[in-house]
């Protein structure tokens, strides 16, 4: 099933949620405790996020530095498989432009066609951790506009080898990201909607946002895609907050606002729990609103906890 298709004809606002992939060394129960939990709830598809490898450096004693790749996480491949074998639910991959050579890109495209995996969240990714600029890897995409154009080639049977025999052409639907305050690194949010646009022109099927609080900016996010030409279907993501150090740490991250309210909400818990329950609230408020106003699917971000999204999904689905 395309995630794509599901968008375009449902007559209800769906659900769908992200997985943070357990660390290395965890088990696949870490992951299957996070989607039990929410499958009643008849999800759209699962989403699987993918984080860049990390390279730490050591002085050796004879003076030389050695590289040593590390990866905390385990790739999307292996984890999307075992998804589909155990609860046969649409899967997302997150497929990256960070750390990928466009040969490496094709062989992971591959894989997951021979999955029969079918939907991919197009990214261009973060830096490696402790690097402040994105760099591309020689012979890598610098935007995600061009993975998508390469998706869309497979799709064509066009490979990066010309000489392939009668190749046999995929069939992927791309999702892309997009910024309701707009991406960290635009100046302003006409120079991002320039970007958005670029992606969906390369042929993105849909649109999932980045976290917000504030569903007016997502409103307006909205309005200015559709007047800017852009008229896919548009995803908005939500993150309850869980923890009182959410009020700081997510503005920071992911260069978002939160609302004043929400901040004087939390000025009067007590403790974590109590931000967790305020998250819980603030998240239903929205989800609400947006359902109201017609919102083809939420799409929730989990960070590997799912018993507050069960009490959300429960709440509006």
């Amino acid at each position: 099933m395309k995630v794509i298709d599901k968008l375009k004809s449902t007559d209800k606002t769906l659900f769908s949620f992200e997985l943070l992939p357990p660390r290395k060394g965890r088990t696949l129960e870490t992951i299957y405790d996070s989607i039990d939990p929410l499958i009643e709830f008849n999800p759209l598809n699962i989403n699987i996020t993918y984080h860049q490898q990390e390279s730490v450096y050591k002085k050796q004693a004879d003076g030389t530095v050695q590289r040593k790749i590390i990866s905390k996480r385990p790739g999307t491949v292996a984890i999307a498989a075992a998804i589909m074998k155990k609860y046969n639910q649409a899967v997302v991959p997150h497929v990256i432009c960070g750390g990928f050579t466009k040969e490496e890109t094709e062989d992971l495209l591959i894989d997951l066609n021979f999955l029969g995996i079918k939907n991919i969240l197009g990214l261009r990714g973060d830096p490696p951790s402790g690097i402040r600029d994105f760099l591309p890897v020689e012979g890598g995409h610098a935007h995600t506009n061009e993975l998508v154009e390469q998706i869309v080639a497979l799709n064509n049977s066009h490979y990066l080898e010309p000489e392939l025999k009668n190749p046999v052409a995929t069939d992927f639907s791309v999702g892309v990201a997009g910024y309701p305050e707009k991406h960290f690194e635009s100046p302003n949010m006409d120079e991002d909607m320039h970007w958005l646009k670029k992606k969906v022109d390369a042929g993105a099927d849909y649109i999932v946002t980045q976290m917000f609080f504030n569903n007016n900016k997502f409103f307006e996010f909205r309005n200015k895609c559709r007047e800017d030409g852009i008229n896919v279907p548009i995803v908005p993501g939500i993150k309850p907050i869980t923890t009182l150090k959410d009020l700081e740490l997510l503005p920071r991250v992911f260069h978002i606002d939160i609302p004043q309210d929400l901040v004087e909400g939390a000025r009067t818990c007590k403790n974590n729990a109590e931000a967790k329950e305020l998250g819980v609230e603030w998240a239903i408020h929205q989800s609400k609103e947006l359902q109201s106003k017609g919102v083809p699917a939420i799409h929730y971000y989990t960070i590997g906890i799912s018993d507050n999204i069960r009490k959300i999904a429960k709440a509006v689905f």
